[in-house]
């Protein structure tokens, strides 16, 4: 496993405003959570259509949970450890924006680079960086040190979601 943590100072939780957590649900959504799914354009949705297919089973020992209604989406354990594929750039990464802070917090989980961040209500929120289509993964506290869960998910988003052409490797030159 590889992981680099890169801290540039605290966090701000610009992003509350996008997370589409709450903590009201029915059954069979992760623990009562509800989850509203990302609405991705049509490009983006057939990478997350193969980063779905590349999914695991289980995600830090905790089975699936969804039910696959939303697309886009899925959910393991309870509480649930939510992941959201082709969710808009986060407010925090967005030049002009208030709260944008291009040396935000990173860490870096098997080659798969992921803006980190304080989740509403406790936990953590990471979103990939460096792709072309961004995954948005939500960590409860209750399976602190939440960066653990994307070990699981590192090689369906590295092996799926291409890398921005900005951070794609270069063929040597002549």
């Amino acid at each position: 496993m590889s992981l680099t943590v890169r801290t540039a100072g605290a966090v701000p939780t610009a992003l509350a405003a996008l997370l589409a957590l709450t903590g009201c649900g029915g059954e069979g959504d992760g623990g009562g959570t509800a989850v509203v799914a990302p609405t991705p354009d049509a490009a983006a949705a057939r990478v997350c259509d193969a980063v779905a297919a590349a999914l695991p089973e289980r995600v830090e020992d905790q089975s699936r949970t969804d039910d696959g209604a939303l697309a886009h989406v899925a959910v393991w354990g309870d509480p649930g450890i939510v992941l959201r594929c082709g969710v808009p750039l986060p407010l925090l990464l967005t030049p002009g924006e208030e709260g944008y802070d291009p040396l935000a917090d990173a860490v870096d989980v098997n080659g798969v680079s992921w803006l980190l961040e304080d989740a509403p209500g406790g936990g953590k929120l990471f979103t990939t960086t460096h792709r072309t289509v961004f995954v948005e993964v939500t960590v409860p506290a209750a399976y602190a040190p939440e960066v653990n869960p994307l070990v699981d998910l590192a090689g369906a988003i590295a092996g799926n979601v291409p890398l921005d052409e900005l951070y794609a490797e270069q063929p040597p030159g002549p």
